[in-house]
Order: structure tokens, then C-alpha cells, then sequence
């Protein structure tokens, strides 16, 4: 994983992106202390589904969705 200035992501923006798109992680700092303040990663791991645990049930039960399930997050979140 790459740290890089805000100025220097910026000064040599297209380099950075080639570096994204070779599947690296970029990091953008800031200040004197170098403060992390942002990440630039590829879009396949931007768009990976992560895995939603069950909170207080983790590990006394499951779900399983079939593969013909038609409701979005937010549809199932909402009812």
C-alpha cells in the first residue's frame, strides 16, 4: 500500500491511477503528522460484496437467500 501527499496524488494523478488499476491501494495523507484522510482502491474491491453478519444471533443461526431472491437491501431493511 502506497502513502502519497495530497499534493503529490494530485501532481501525478494519472500515474496514480495506473497504479490503481494494476490492482495497488493508494493512500492520500495530509499534514505535517501525515494523517491519512482518504484511500483509492481498485473497483472490483470497491464493489465486492462483504459478508453481513447477524449481530446477536452470529453463531445460533443462519440465513440463506435463493438464488431467484428479488428484494434490495433497502426493501428488506425497510419491511
Amino acid at each position: 500500500m502506497t502513502q502519497l501527499a495530497v499534493a503529490e496524488a494530485k501532481a501525478h494523478f494519472s500515474d496514480v491511477l495506473r497504479q490503481v488499476e494494476a490492482g495497488e491501494e493508494i493512500v492520500v495523507t495530509r499534514g505535517v503528522k501525515k494523517e491519512a484522510i482518504a484511500a483509492i482502491i481498485p473497483i472490483e474491491k470497491y464493489r465486492a460484496k462483504k459478508e453481513r453478519k447477524l449481530g446477536t444471533l452470529e453463531g445460533k443461526m443462519s440465513v440463506v437467500f435463493r438464488d431467484d431472491w428479488y428484494m434490495t437491501d433497502e426493501e428488506l431493511l425497510a419491511s
